[in-house]
């Protein structure tokens, strides 16, 4: 996969964020739920019996062959809050789940990354034992005729043999990378994702460091998430102190009364269909301790995630702080790495041009490519690296999103 379809895949079936989306489905109807009192419920049933005697109720009702009962919260405040906050919980969720998909993006991209460096560097790696091949062959020749001593050939295999391992070290990485790539995507451990982009894109650099400080405060979702937990609390310290609050509910029944239940007789009128509408009013007029102390312990939760927030705060500042600099070193080691990288190859141009003369042996030769694909490997890397610091840095400041897909679309 390129890099784009990666994200892109990710952002739809990644386990985690599959998890956060079905946090904000739960909340979604934990709203529907705090809101069924206030829609009509109807009950229909049967309370039939035989009556000797006087007919008395059952369970607060007269025997009866049919009966329904409708209740409805009419004004019920501590409900209400109880609504409002269920509703500030989808917000939050929401949010969480935005925050998900820049971690999300920031780790796909990362194991991407890890992916490619692993796969180039591995083939350079085997270029390196190749080389070290040729190399010993030829120190052994020279141990044969006498030009070299047996620790020259020691040192030769030594040599091959550490390139050897970290060609595969490299591969072996660079599966472990594409199989942990295709689990973030959704898919099987199974399965592998291969990197297929030869030159991947440097994303944009991000702006000045005051200035990304203060977006990343002003829009980045755990704080807003943290801030939206805030507010739903408070709405649930209402809802505890509007417990002393009137409630009023709204009432109906109906009853379809048999006559063997001894109605006509200790009644001087008997209706067969009854029925009656109204409302409850209920008035607490103490409410106990227990109401008190459950807004306190809110308060509590409110203090704590204030506490929260002021970390968070902090937390970011440094974070982007340490990411510029992360960047600004980066980028110097990426310089310094072409340019040595650029004195690795010029190196190998005049010691071939010196064979070419005579004035240069094979070793010298092989030997001259091994070094320059080790400052190709460090070039790589030193690439690598400055890529995912400018991608933290965009994480922190909520658009990777937004940059990876413009990024990898390039």
């Amino acid at each position: 996969m390129t890099l784009r379809q990666a994200v892109e895949m990710a952002l739809k079936q990644n386990p985690d964020l599959t998890l956060a989306r079905l946090d904000e489905e739960k909340a979604r109807q934990a709203v529907r739920v705090a809101h069924d009192p206030f829609v009509p419920r109807l009950v229909v049933g049967s309370g039939l019996a035989y009556s000797d005697g006087f007919p008395m109720s059952i369970e607060g009702a007269a025997p009866s062959i049919v009966q329904a009962n409708a209740t409805q919260y009419l004004f019920n405040r501590p409900q209400s809050y109880i609504v409002a906050q269920a509703r500030e919980n989808i917000r939050g969720a929401q949010l969480g789940a935005l925050a998900k998909r820049e971690e999300i993006a920031y780790s796909v991209a990362s194991l991407y990354v890890d992916a490619e460096r692993a796969g180039r560097l591995g083939a350079l790696a085997a270029k390196d034992a190749q080389s070290f091949e040729q190399v010993l062959a030829t120190v052994q020749e020279q141990v044969k005729e006498g030009r070299a001593l047996p620790l020259a050939e020691k040192q030769a295999e030594l040599n091959l043999a550490r390139a050897r391992q970290t060609a595969e070290n490299l591969q072996s990485d660079q599966v472990t990378a594409e199989t942990e790539l295709a689990m973030a995507l959704g898919l099987s451990a199974q399965d592998g994702v291969h990197p297929t982009e030869e030159n991947l894109s440097m994303p944009e650099a991000p702006r000045a460091e005051d200035e990304v400080i203060q977006q990343s405060l002003a829009s980045n979702n755990e704080i807003r998430q943290l801030e939206s937990q805030v507010a739903a609390k408070e709405l649930e310290i209402r809802g505890d102190r509007s417990a002393r609050l009137p409630r009023v509910d709204l009432v109906a029944q109906y009853a379809m009364l048999a006559r063997f239940n001894n109605y006509d007789e200790f009644f001087r009128h008997f209706q067969r269909n009854n029925g009656q509408i109204g409302v409850s009013v209920q008035l607490p007029l103490f409410a106990g301790p227990g109401v008190r102390a459950q807004a306190a312990e809110a308060m509590v939760d409110v203090e704590r995630l204030q506490a929260q927030i002021t970390s968070t705060r902090n937390r970011i500042i440094s974070d982007i702080q340490q990411a510029f600099r992360d960047q600004k070193k980066a980028a110097t080691a990426a310089d310094v790495a072409r340019l040595d990288l650029d004195v690795a190859r010029e190196q190998v141009s005049v010691i071939l041009a010196q064979m070419e003369e005579g004035r240069a042996t094979l070793r010298q030769a092989e030997e001259a490519r091994v070094t320059e694909n080790g400052k190709w490997i460090a070039f790589y890397e030193s690439q690598y690296t400055a890529a995912k610091s400018r991608w933290n840095l965009l994480r922190l400041s909520g658009g990777l999103v937004a940059a990876l897909e413009g990024t990898a679309s390039k």
